[in-house]
């Protein structure tokens, strides 16, 4: 089964950055992305829709770091579902993506170089998007080289979903 989000679109704010008592970074962004079309009467229109996403630890470090408002950005992550109580104790539901990846795609101000082309560092993650997850300096230890790898089982006949 895949559950993956391929986003291209701007940024509507500054990253929004927490750190949690564990000492885990997070960073919420939202992503418009748009639709032109051609209405009945021959017009072109623009439908906009906005995306929440999520990013956790090193990608929260580094969107906190290089992303401002206005940006283009690429992203990819896996859609997800939450339920909460607001202030009022009302139950709400929503819909984010969690990033395991993010490239912005705005050439930085003074810098020479093209923000397309991948850095060293997203090479890496680009590799192990796990990569990410994990402050190899603060814990010793490596992230794994493909943490959600499926395990090889064989399928019966009963198993196939068609």
């Amino acid at each position: 089964m895949v559950n993956k989000v391929i986003l291209i679109g701007n940024l509507g704010a500054d990253p929004e950055i927490r750190r949690l008592d564990n000492g885990a970074v997070v960073a919420k962004i939202r992503v418009a992305t748009n639709e032109n079309y051609k209405d009945k009467n021959g017009e072109w229109q623009t439908l906009t829709e906005w995306h929440d996403v999520v990013l956790w630890r090193g990608l929260a470090e580094r969107a906190e770091s290089t992303l401002k408002k206005g940006y283009q950005v690429y992203i990819e992550g896996k859609l997800t579902h939450r339920t909460w109580q607001d202030q009022d104790g009302n139950n709400r539901k929503t819909t984010e993506v969690v990033a395991n990846y993010f490239r912005s795609l705005t050439k930085r101000e003074g810098g020479s170089s093209n923000s397309y082309f991948p850095s060293p560092e997203d090479e890496k993650l680009a590799k192990n998007p796990a990569a990410a997850l994990y402050d190899e300096s603060k814990t010793g230890t490596e992230a794994p080289a493909n943490p959600t790898a499926p395990t090889e089982t064989p399928a019966s006949e009963e198993d196939l979903p068609f």
